[in-house]
């Protein structure tokens, strides 16, 4: 929603913020600021003021502009001069497992392991350095950047970590890799059935591989090294502070109860200076709203705004739900849940004015889903509905999107990070794979934000890959199907909870230079200077 329309409510409210431009400037104007930013070039995306050079926040939100907010200093007022420097609205990661990326910092990192022996290697330090039965967890490799790319089995683990449980999360968090000692742990033998909704990898004999897939990893229960309820509050506030030092103002958390719990401890001391916007996992639902939970419980920096639902897996596990089976397969993927359970859990939410954001990776589940918010918009449920990842999809579901209301919440980075395997896996499928820029044309908007800690924290990275389809090292050359990029305003745009107006929360960066004027590839230098959080720089 634009700023200058404030005056008209949209039918279907999407708003990060919650809170619309003011529509009456007079009660700001006598106001005395507690934060004045001058001599800038300031980007506020707000379509009735897209410009200016000054800026004061007073109690929490933007006040003024240009000559009124200089008359708005007082002698308690905090001043910077920008010196030219640029000014844009916070960003806000749309879809982010927060607290599992505060954790992983403790575990073993394989992400850029470019074989099994180097994977192995850095677990084996880390088991050179545990006690006796401790548990080893692990994140972030990815079989396919391998040497020789095939689904790791528990033998290797097992040679280095024989009475010491390993567990080993996919990049993508749709597969684990387990040793023996793990499978001990957790009764797991060539007795137990899959799962519905997961696969337990067996080999040739019918013995569990030790690789377990979608659902099968609920058989760790909490065993999977980034349980919330034993996250600390420094281990939080630590996450916390990097996310601001990126220029990350909210976030989108689609983590349960422990994690909301986490959250709550830091709002309670009045130390929470990141705006959270929680959603509830699809189990929780129906307790939820037996005790009347209703869509947008909580306050400017703790709110419960929705239902996380999953239709689907990855396209890394090979468990994503496609149209036709992936290339050289008659694999067509995994539906995690059953679309009349999808369609019930949804409608119960949308009745509840909560929004639903459903995982939908493959172009199936992607449409499946769109199918199932065809059917609750025509009973005119006006909730806000999204579909997180809308990895790929067939051309004729995209006009869908903007026609039907919903919001693709899409992660930027996914698309140069995953574009060899989509082009392996899909095939010429992969056209519409990631498909930013024919969404946006076709009327959606677009939600960006990271799958932290599946890829990097970094906006700036995301920004990057959307505005080039390129990777750091400029591969491939011109951008993997280039006719998706996006500029730099429809990336950050895609990326800001709400335009900088007056009334709106006082939510902005200060850059070091201009990222709309810098060559595309100097973006991922990209430095915040200061970042503003309801009128104060944290």
């Amino acid at each position: 929603m634009e700023c200058g329309d404030s005056a008209a409510k949209p039918r279907y409210s999407h708003n990060f913020l919650l809170s619309h431009c003011n529509s009456t400037p007079r009660a700001y104007n006598q106001v005395m600021s507690d934060l004045l930013l001058t001599n800038g070039k300031i980007y506020t995306f707000d379509s009735a003021r897209p410009h200016a050079h000054a800026i004061a926040f007073a109690a929490g939100r933007v006040a003024a502009f240009d000559d009124e907010a200089i008359a708005a200093r007082i002698a308690r007022t905090e001043t910077l001069d920008l010196h030219g420097r640029v000014v844009i609205p916070g960003l806000v990661d749309h879809h982010i497992h927060f607290t599992a990326y505060a954790m992983s910092r403790t575990r073993v990192q394989l992400d850029g392991a470019r074989s099994l022996e180097q994977v192995v290697a850095r677990v084996a330090a880390r088991v050179a350095t545990a006690q006796p039965g401790e548990w080893i967890f692990g994140h972030g490799w990815n079989h396919l950047d391998w040497t020789i790319p095939e689904f790791p089995t528990r033998a290797p683990l097992d040679a280095i970590a024989p009475n010491n449980p390993v567990v080993l999360d996919r990049k993508d968090g749709h597969s684990t890799w387990i040793n023996s000692a793990a499978m001990r742990a957790i009764n797991l033998t060539r007795d137990t059935p899959d799962p519905a909704g997961g696969k337990i990898e067996r080999d040739a004999n019918g013995e569990p591989t030790g690789l377990l897939r979608e659902n099968a990893m609920d058989l760790l229960k909490g065993k999977r090294g980034f349980y919330a309820e034993n996250i600390s509050d420094d281990a939080l506030l630590s996450a916390i502070r990097t996310a601001h030092q990126l220029g990350i103002v909210g976030i989108y958390n689609v983590e349960g109860a422990a994690s909301l719990r986490a959250f709550q401890r830091l709002h309670a001391q009045n130390k929470l200076t990141l705006r959270v916007r929680h959603t509830l996992p699809a189990e929780n639902l129906e307790r939820a709203l037996e005790i009347g939970l209703r869509g947008n419980l909580g306050d400017e920096f703790l709110r419960i705004v929705g239902v996380k639902i999953f239709a689907d897996g990855s396209l890394g596990s090979q468990t994503a739900w496609m149209l036709e089976a992936f290339v050289g397969s008659d694999n067509c993927g995994i539906p995690t849940t059953p679309i009349d359970e999808i369609e019930r859990l949804a409608r119960a939410a949308a009745q509840a004015e909560m929004m639903v954001c459903t995982h939908a990776i493959g172009d199936r589940a992607n449409r499946e889903v769109l199918n199932v918010y065809e059917k609750l918009r025509r009973e005119g449920l006006t909730a806000p509905l999204r579909i997180e990842h809308a990895q790929h999809l067939h051309p004729d579901d995209i006009p869908r999107f903007a026609a039907l209301h919903v919001i693709a919440s899409m992660q930027p980075i996914h698309a140069t990070s995953d574009y060899q395997m989509a082009d392996a896996l899909l095939g010429a499928r992969a056209r519409y794979a990631y498909a930013f820029k024919s969404l946006l044309n076709s009327g959606a908007r677009l939600a960006f934000g990271s799958d932290c800690p599946v890829e990097t924290l970094d906006p700036w990275v995301g920004i990057h890959a959307a505005v080039t389809r390129e990777r750091a090292n400029g591969e491939p050359r011109g951008g993997w199907y280039p006719q998706e990029k996006l500029s730099v305003a429809e990336a950050v745009r895609a990326y800001i909870g709400a335009p900088l107006c007056k009334g709106s929360l006082g939510d902005a960066l200060v850059l070091a230079h201009d990222i709309f004027t810098i060559p595309a590839r100097e973006i991922l230098q990209t430095r915040v200077e200061h970042t503003i959080v309801g009128g104060k720089i944290v």
